[in-house]
């Protein structure tokens, strides 16, 4: 599975990183890739990560969802 994310609120590589480690963390994820100036993230998982769950996530972080698109 993979989805692109979009995120506001991150201004750094600090917060990019801090985005990552978070949804690297969750439960199947293989692996997540943030890219800064376009403000995503790119998630890949072995199974289903809800959208309700990558939201939390990145809200606990201290950010703010603003699109998730499924690939």
């Amino acid at each position: 599975m993979k989805k692109i994310v979009s995120i506001d609120g991150m201004c750094c590589e600090h917060c990019a990183k801090r985005v990552e480690d978070k949804l690297s963390a969750a439960g199947n994820v293989v692996s997540v890739d943030v890219k800064l100036k376009k403000k995503i993230a790119v998630v890949r998982s072995r199974e289903e990560v809800s959208d309700e769950e990558i939201k939390a996530i990145v809200t606990d972080a201290g950010y703010t969802v603003t699109a998730i698109e499924n690939k």
